[in-house]
Parts: C-alpha cells; sequence; structure tokens
C-alpha cells in the first residue's frame, strides 16, 4: 500500500502541472479595478439608500448648530419601519413646494459632482434642514405669557439651542398638526423661513413625513466643529397626542 507521504512526493505530470498554472493564473490589473470600482460603487449607492447620506447647510436658518456651508450627516436607520420623526429631532426634507428658491432646488451642476451626489459622495440640493417642534396631533402655539412656544400645554426651554437673546417666535401661531405631518422651525427663528412662514400656502406650514430623508446626526465639516448631534432634553416632557386629526 503507498503511504500518504510517497503519494505526496509522487511527481506530477506535466499535463497536470499545466493545468494547475492555468487555472492559477491571475486577473488582469485593469480587470481587477474595474471590479472593484463597481463594487464600490454599488456598495456607495446601498449605503446612501439605506443608511447614510451626506448633505450641506444652505443658508444660516440653523445657526448656532449649524452654519452656512457645514457638511452633516443624515441617518436613515431611525425611521426605518415604523419608525418616525420624534419632536426635538434635526431632520433633513425635500421641499414640500415653494419653500425654496430656483438657486437652491439646483443642487450640483457638474457632471463629477451629480455622479458623486447619486451615491452619497457630494452633498444633494433641493432640501431644507429644519428641527421637528411637533409631531402628528400635537397642539403647538405661540406663545405663552412668558413668551415660550408651548406643545400639548408644556413650555419648551430653548435656551441650549437658539441663538442668544433669540426669542422663540416674533410669528404667532395655533396649530393642531394633521396625522402624518410635522411643524418645522429652524433654530435661528429670526433668519429661518420654516413653518409660520408658509401657514398661508397650500400646505398651511406643514411638512408630510414622507418628505423626510432622515435624521442630522453628526456635523463633519469643518473638523474642529465636528460632533453627534442629540436631540434636546426638554422634548422628552412633551406629553404625546399621537392619534392627531387633520
Amino acid at each position: 500500500m503507498t503511504n500518504v507521504d510517497e503519494a505526496a512526493a509522487a511527481p506530477e505530470s506535466p499535463g497536470g502541472r499545466r493545468r494547475r498554472s492555468r487555472s492559477r493564473k491571475p486577473m488582469p490589473l485593469w480587470q481587477e479595478s474595474v471590479l472593484l470600482l463597481g463594487l464600490a460603487l454599488v456598495l456607495a449607492i446601498v449605503i446612501k439608500t439605506l443608511f447614510l447620506q451626506a448633505f450641506y447647510i444652505p443658508s444660516p436658518s440653523m445657526v448656532p448648530q449649524f452654519v452656512e456651508n457645514d457638511r452633516i450627516l443624515v441617518q436613515k436607520v431611525s425611521y426605518w419601519g415604523s419608525g418616525t420623526p420624534e419632536r426635538g429631532d434635526i431632520v433633513v426634507f425635500a421641499d414640500p413646494g415653494g419653500w425654496l428658491d430656483p438657486t437652491d432646488s439646483a443642487g450640483p451642476t457638474s457632471p463629477v459632482s451629480k455622479a458623486l451626489e447619486r451615491v452619497g459622495l457630494y452633498p444633494a440640493g433641493g432640501h431644507l434642514v429644519k428641527r421637528v417642534m411637533a409631531v402628528g396631533g400635537d397642539h403647538i402655539v405661540c406663545c405663552d405669557d412668558e413668551g415660550r412656544i408651548t406643545v400639548n400645554d408644556r413650555p419648551l426651554d430653548e435656551r441650549s439651542y437658539l441663538p442668544e437673546g433669540t426669542v422663540p417666535s416674533d410669528i404667532p401661531f395655533d396649530k393642531t398638526v394633521p396625522a402624518g405631518f410635522m411643524w418645522m422651525m429652524g433654530d435661528n427663528r429670526g433668519a429661518s423661513a420654516d413653518s409660520r412662514v408658509h401657514m398661508g400656502g397650500p400646505g398651511g406650514g406643514f411638512v408630510d413625513q414622507d418628505l423626510v430623508v432622515g435624521k442630522v446626526f453628526a456635523l463633519i465639516w469643518p473638523w474642529d466643529r465636528a460632533e453627534v448631534i442629540h436631540r434636546p432634553a426638554t422634548f422628552a416632557d412633551v406629553p404625546d397626542r399621537r392619534s392627531g386629526t387633520s
């Protein structure tokens, strides 16, 4: 009987060596590069569609949290399935119609920036960044006797995120948010064309939740101001009224 060592030491036939040599022939560099590029693009598109997307801040409406031309990351995981925006979240949403001028709606213009935008590597245009102040069923009012915005009769303490010296709103309103919609406001209340400014428009100032791209979770540029974004504590004290009617 031939033992294992002897079998392993037996010489290969020339035909066997040729077949093994052919099976180990490396992929040409150009083919490998194309394959890797294709895989990277597919991965980038999947990440943009399901997980993360980059945006830039086009205006001073969210000062001091964000200033013009800041770069932010939006995550979409929080709103998968039955997840919906919460009071206090900063979200990116598509223009409900007439909130942006044509310049802000244009987005990337060069072929390279357009291609990068498609895979989530370049900030997209045509979107707004605001804070969710109230959701479906909520009753939001400006203002109480102390000048505070109230949600479901609970006054909000907004000092942690409003610019110093800014009043909660110089535009009065008293609204009940329809189910599936949101009331949106920028933190820089004197320079934000938000739900208050569009109360006389077709949507009454309300924003459909289906327009939300995702929740802002990080400021990534400039590096010296990079941070993870958290929901202000004052919104945790608001009583829930999710049965909203229009």
